[in-house]
C-alpha cells in the first residue's frame, strides 16, 4: 500500500482529481493478559522510520533514518518536511529522535529537536548531533545546531541518540559507545557511552553530576552505558529509566540515577558474539560502584523505544512498560508490584516486524514505527479491542 507523498505529487495528484492516499487496512484484532487489542496501520510504505512524537494538533512527526522528517495524519496522510540538514546516513546512523520543546505551542518555544548522525571533515567519520528548528508549514525553519559530540568516529554504528525531557525543563540524550572503542563509555573526558543532560539552548546545567570537574565532560549525567536505544521520564515519578543493547545477551532495563556508572565494558552479563565467552577479559558480571540492571535481557530483546502507560485507557495494564524489540519483533509488557518487576508478556511478536520506537499518544493509545527496510516499514497503533 502506497502511504507516502511529496507535496509535489500531492499537488499533481490532487490538481488531476485522483486519490491521493488509500485507508489504512482493517484492524487486526489480538488476545493478550487481561485486555484483548486492535492492531491497525496508519501509514504504510515508509523507509526505516526510528522514531515518532506527536504536534499539538494530533498529527505525528516521523523520523526516517536515511535523512527524511515526515508528518503523518491519523488519516494516513504523509508528507516530507523539508530543511533538514544532510544525515550521514550510514551503518545505524541518519536522523534519529525527534522530541518538541515541553513548552511547544505557546508562540516562544516551538522547537522540533531532532538528533542524528554528522559527517566528520574526512566524510568517513561521524558524530552524534542534536539540532533544533521550527515548523513553517511543511519547512523547518531557524534550524540551528543545539550539540554535538567531543569526536568524531567510526564505525557507523552505536549512536544511541534518545532524547528525553526531566521535569525541570533540561534535555536528556543518550550517545552510544560508537562500536569500535568500548572502553570510552568508562571516561569522563568521552561523550561516548553516556547519557546526558543540558539545557534547551545545549548549555550545561550548573547541577550536573560533573559540571565542576575539569576531568570530565560537563554535559554527561551518567556513563558506562552501551547504546541506550530507549528511555523515557515517568510521567507520574519523575524517574528516568533506559533500554539498552548489550552484546549478545545482556540487554538491561536500567533505572537512571546522575553521576551514576551502569559498567559497559567492565561490567556486562552478555557474551562475546564469536566466542560466547565474557566479552573481554576483565569483564565481570557485578563490581562494586556500578549500578546492576533491573532487568537483564539474556536471550536478549534487542530493545528499542520504552514507554509507560499511565491512564485508564489499557485498565488492566496501567503502570506497566512497554518496552519495544527489534530483532525479536515484539513488544515487551512490564508489570510492577511494589517497586519489583514480577511480569512480562509479549504484546505482539512478529505481526508487524521489528519495532523501532514505542510511544503512547496522547489519546491513550500504543503507537510504534516499525524498521523492517526496503520500505516496508510503517507507523502503527494498539488501541482497545471493542
Amino acid at each position: 500500500m502506497l502511504r507516502f507523498r511529496s507535496r509535489s505529487t500531492s499537488a499533481v495528484l490532487a490538481a488531476l482529481g485522483l486519490a491521493i492516499a488509500s485507508l489504512p487496512a482493517a484492524a487486526e484484532r489480538l488476545r493478550t493478559e487481561y485486555q484483548p487489542i486492535e492492531l491497525e496501520a496508519i501509514a504504510e510504505g515508509l523507509s526505516e522510520p526510528w522514531a515518532l512524537t506527536f504536534l499539538p494538533d494530533g498529527d505525528l512527526l516521523v523520523t526516517e533514518r536515511p535523512g527524511r522528517l515526515l508528518r503523518v495524519t491519523l488519516d494516513g496522510d504523509v508528507t516530507e518536511i523539508d530543511g533538514v540538514p544532510e544525515v550521514a546516513a550510514r551503518g545505524q546512523g541518519g536522523l534519529l529522535d525527534v522530541v518538541t520543546h515541553p513548552d511547544y505551542g505557546d508562540g516562544e518555544n516551538d522547537w522540533v529537536y531532532f538528533s542524528w548522525s554528522q559527517a566528520g571533515p574526512d566524510g568517513v567519520d561521524s558524530a552524534t548531533t542534536l539540532s533544533r528548528g521550527r515548523l513553517d508549514g511543511d519547512r523547518l525553519v531557524d534550524v540551528e545546531q543545539v550539540f554535538i559530540q567531543d569526536r568524531f568516529s567510526t564505525p557507523g554504528r552505536h549512536y544511541g541518540s534518545r532524547l528525553a525531557w526531566l521535569p525541570d525543563g533540561t534535555l536528556l540524550m543518550s550517545i552510544g559507545d560508537r562500536g569500535a572503542e568500548p572502553p570510552r563509555a568508562q571516561d569522563l573526558n568521552d561523550h561516548a557511552g553516556t547519557l546526558l543532560r543540558m539545557n534547551d539552548d545545549g548549555s550545561i546545567p550548573a547541577d550536573n553530576p560533573f559540571a565542576s570537574r575539569s576531568d570530565a565532560r560537563p554535559e554527561i549525567w551518567t556513563s558506562g552505558n552501551r547504546n541506550i536505544q530507549g528511555l523515557v521520564v515517568h510521567p507520574e515519578t519523575g524517574q528516568v529509566w533506559s533500554t539498552e543493547h548489550g552484546p549478545r545477551g545482556g540487554d538491561e532495563l536500567n533505572l537512571m540515577t546522575p553521576g551514576a556508572n551502569y559498567g559497559w565494558p567492565v561490567v556486562s552479563r552478555g557474551r562475546d558474539y564469536r566466542t560466547e565467552e565474557r566479552y573481554f577479559d576483565y569483564t565481570r558480571r557485578s563490581m562494586a560502584g556500578i549500578v546492576d540492571p533491573v532487568i537483564d535481557w539474556t536471550p536478549g530483546l534487542h530493545p528499542s523505544g520504552l514507554a509507560v502507560l499511565v491512564d485508564d485507557t489499557f485498565p488492566a495494564w496501567q503502570g506497566n512498560f512497554l518496552a519495544g524489540g527489534l530483532a525479536t519483533e515484539q513488544i515487551r509488557r512490564i508489570v510492577w508490584e511494589d517497586g519489583e518487576v514480577v511480569h512480562e508478556e509479549r504484546l505482539i511478536q512478529g505481526e508487524v516486524g521489528r519495532v523501532r520506537d514505542v510511544r503512547v499518544g496522547p489519546d491513550g493509545f500504543i503507537y510504534l514505527v516499525t524498521d523492517n527496510g526496503e520500505g516496508n516499514d510503517g507507523v502503527w497503533r494498539i488501541r482497545p479491542a471493542g
